[in-house]
């Protein structure tokens, strides 16, 4: 068995033991599905987003409405195929009225994190937007001041950046988000 493969099957387990714990994963009314993460288990980059969308609740998968269209394009641009990295959320259910997690959800949903985290393993992880980074280093944070700097989380190296979403909204820092994507593949290449 690959590492690969051991850490899909841990992966499913965890997913399972929680998905069996009657308040294990925070579900929120109105919620579809349960938005678990998905990509390569034995990434070396690890992307985290704030919380399901619509079309992800509806599709159970995490970045695949305009957000996701865009963060593929980056990941491309940086010559990385969204295979290769694992992609999921601090929650992983749609907040009502798809509002911002309250730091009180966000805490209920770490464990969860945490564990695919120390499964996984990556050589970097990627916040994207401020509701991740807040929610990994448990305190307040200003993205706009935090972004693109190198931060130790739990003996891995962290890359705080701008979420898709803000980028569709305020295009002239496309770049900026391109720019610390491209930043992220060359880390993962010479740890």
């Amino acid at each position: 068995m690959t590492a690969k493969q051991y850490k899909q099957q841990l992966l499913e387990a965890l997913q399972a033991s929680y998905l069996k714990k009657p308040k294990g994963i925070l579900r929120f009314p109105g919620s579809t599905n349960i938005v678990f993460g998905e990509g390569n288990p034995d990434a070396d980059l690890l992307l985290i987003g704030e919380a399901p969308g619509k079309h992800e609740d509806e599709q159970g998968q995490p970045f695949v409405g305009r957000s996701g269209m865009l963060l593929n394009k980056v990941l491309e641009i940086a010559n990385l195929c969204r295979t290769d990295v694992y992609i999921t959320n601090i929650v992983k259910s749609r907040p009502p009225n798809n509002r911002k997690p309250t730091p009180q959800e966000i805490e209920h949903s770490k464990p969860l994190l945490i564990d695919q985290i120390n499964i996984i393993r990556p050589k970097l992880i990627c916040t994207l937007g401020s509701s991740s980074l807040q929610g990994l280093l448990g305190r307040s944070v200003q993205i706009t001041k935090e972004r693109g700097k190198i931060i130790k989380f739990n003996g891995i190296k962290l890359l705080p950046t701008y979420h898709p979403a803000y980028i569709l909204r305020n295009q002239k820092e496309l770049n900026t988000l391109a720019q610390d994507i491209i930043t992220a593949s060359k880390l993962i290449k010479d740890v």
